[in-house]
């Protein structure tokens, strides 16, 4: 319901946006800033993926965590969305996103969000609990699996000799 809400709500922005401050600048003038702001904003969406890019094969060479600069580099590409749509809104929240203090605020607020869960494999019964993090009695979902990796697995192994 709410995509639905902002795919009805985001346009009659725009529309209103291109209205006043085409009244107030003219045609012309409107069109060239819409223009402009597009290619400044592909511009910096490359400068910053590519540097984007570079920390994560930074963090991975470190055995550090991805979840923030996979963050930062979705938002990017996000931006890069909006700022190529033709409209001040849509603009305004691209460069917005192509910011990193509004990026982190994004990060956290979506972070806050979501409780993270581990899932913890007890080797002794071949079970697998799901717990949730925070929680002091966790919630266990049991389920059984079977090991098997020591098949061979070729062509010849279905095969029955008929001699």
């Amino acid at each position: 319901m709410w995509l639905f809400f902002l795919f009805l709500v985001v346009p009659i922005i725009e529309i209103a946006f291109f209205i006043q401050i085409g009244d107030w600048l003219g045609l012309f003038p409107t069109l060239l800033i819409v223009i402009i702001t597009a290619a400044l904003g592909a511009t910096l969406v490359r400068l910053q993926a590519l540097n984007v890019f570079r920390n994560k094969r930074f963090q991975l060479s470190a055995f550090q965590d991805l979840e923030k600069t996979l963050a930062d580099g979705g938002m990017i590409l996000l931006a890069g969305a909006l700022l190529l749509t033709p409209g001040f809104f849509t603009d305004i929240v691209g460069f917005l996103l192509l910011t990193p203090w509004f990026r982190a605020r994004v990060f956290n607020f979506v972070k806050s969000k979501f409780k993270p869960q581990k899932v913890a494999r007890n080797r002794s019964y071949k079970k697998y609990q799901k717990y949730e993090k925070n929680e002091s009695s966790p919630v266990v979902i049991e389920g059984e699996y079977r090991d098997e990796s020591h098949k061979k697995s070729g062509p010849h192994d279905n095969r029955t000799d008929v001699s």
